[in-house]
């Protein structure tokens, strides 16, 4: 499941010409109701995408939502490695203070992440503080005001809001997540270009000691595979740098070798809170926003309609008991099948489709061996060769409101000699539930006198 088929649904309910027989007779053909209501509208939604006219409004959101992502990641990429660069920015004169990367290669991802995730909880509230303040969020309203407007064409497609919250959230972890990539990308470049002393600094009260225990606590997560890369006591003595002055202490000057030494722990402490971490809170995000897409999906107005046509029949047309026999006159037929059988060998359709035969035997609540479609647009040979392979009892459907003609008399007649019961049944429109005017059926009632076959009968639901 995804965006698009979200987007297409909700086009495709708006189409008035899918009917309540049409979903039904869909339901039936492809063996769906014994699948999941999700699993239904998704192929629902897959077999009548094709039949939106035009440039879908899936496919327009999802060109836009990938072009702003594109250039928002990029973004994103650039500054992370701009603010790398700056970070690491090296004169000679003064050594990197690691205090000042560590706050943005660490401590920042960690509030970021705590904040999304709170987000999370907080994304079925439609007016979520914490979503609306989220750098994704706002970075894509500036891009509104570039030329061409992208902004404006959100407004154009009807997304739950609820939906576009954990949107945004997805968006804003992989933004970070690119930025932070970014950032370590600058790490490396610049160490692999510069020779640069580090050292740490900080008007807080701050020991040696005290700075080893925090870098120990911070390093728990790979210091036991790469213990060399946590700072010793003895370089984190050596690093600390006291600002008296434009000139650098003479014993920081002559163990100036190893103070290159911190980015490794730079580099790792980037890798994993700043990447792997968010990696995982976005991996949280697309699961929350999986299951969020799903229940927007399921609740979109009509779609409990829609499931509905596909589980209940037409009309419920079945007796349950037996219905008293047609009172016949002269000119009536007197040969009526009082009940319908749960069971037909083969069940014809004259001039009907597949789909047509298929929902019939659903409405009546029938099983049927085989189906076949006979007269219209048949030829004889195609109509011979399947009352040849007709065997015991055989259901015909018949239109009520259309005359019959000599070509049906021919096919009963040649029928009946093949199968050992026929029941002829003349279905009136879908529009009017397959009721019968008495008209029509009076028609047919004096069509089957003159045929007065013994092996053919008549039903008719009083």
């Amino acid at each position: 499941m995804n965006l698009q088929s979200y987007i297409d649904l909700y086009q495709l309910l708006q189409n008035k010409q899918i009917s309540h027989s049409s979903n039904r007779s869909f339901a039936l053909e492809h063996d769906l109701l014994k699948k999941s209501p999700q699993e239904r509208v998704l192929f629902w939604i897959k077999t009548y995408r094709n039949s939106l006219k035009g440039a879908s409004q899936s496919e327009k959101f999802c060109r836009y939502l990938y072009g702003v992502s594109l250039l928002l990641a990029v973004i994103a990429f650039i500054l992370g490695f701009l603010t790398g660069v700056a970070l690491l920015s090296y004169s000679g004169k003064e050594p990197v203070n690691i205090i000042y990367f560590l706050t943005v290669a660490v401590f920042m991802p960690i509030v970021t992440m705590v904040l999304a995730l709170i987000s999370m909880i907080k994304a079925n509230t439609a007016q979520s503080m914490l979503i609306h303040i989220s750098p994704a969020f706002w970075m894509e309203k500036v891009l509104g005001f570039l030329p061409g407007g992208m902004q404006d064409k959100l407004g154009e497609f009807k997304i739950n809001p609820l939906l576009l919250n954990w949107l945004t959230i997805k968006r804003a972890q992989l933004l970070s997540l690119l930025f932070a990539v970014g950032l370590l990308l600058a790490l490396l470049s610049v160490v692999a270009t510069k020779d640069i002393a580090f050292a740490w600094s900080t008007t807080l009260q701050v020991s040696p000691e005290q700075f080893h225990s925090f870098l120990q606590a911070l390093a728990l997560p790979w210091k036991e595979l790469f213990p060399t890369v946590v700072p010793s006591i003895e370089l984190i003595e050596k690093s600390q740098y006291f600002r008296l002055g434009e000139k650098l202490d003479n014993i920081m000057i002559d163990d100036a070798r190893i103070l290159g030494q911190w980015w490794k722990f730079l580099a790792c402490a980037t890798l994993f809170y700043a990447i792997i971490l968010r990696l995982l809170v976005w991996l949280l995000a697309k699961i929350g926003f999986g299951r969020a897409l799903s229940r927007s999906l399921m609740n979109l107005d009509s779609v409990e309609k829609l499931l509905y046509q596909m589980n209940t029949a037409v009309v419920s047309t079945m007796a349950h008991t037996k219905e008293p026999e047609f009172v016949q006159g002269d000119s009536r037929y007197s040969r009526i099948a009082p009940m319908l059988k749960i069971f037909y060998k083969s069940t014809l359709g004259w001039a009907m489709s597949k789909d047509d035969i298929t929902l019939l035997n659903d409405t009546l609540q029938l099983k049927a061996g085989s189906v076949f479609i006979v007269g219209g647009s048949n030829s004889i040979e195609e109509d011979s060769r399947i009352i040849e392979s007709m065997r015991g009892e055989v259901l015909l459907y018949v239109k009520s409101w259309e005359p019959p003609t000599m070509d049906i008399d021919d096919f009963i007649v040649e029928l009946a000699g093949k199968a050992e019961h026929i029941v002829l049944v003349p279905v009136g429109t879908v529009a009017d539930n397959y009721r019968v005017k008495s008209e029509e059926l009076d028609v047919w009632s004096r069509k089957l006198v003159s045929v007065n076959n013994p092996k053919v009968w008549l039903w008719q639901k009083n």
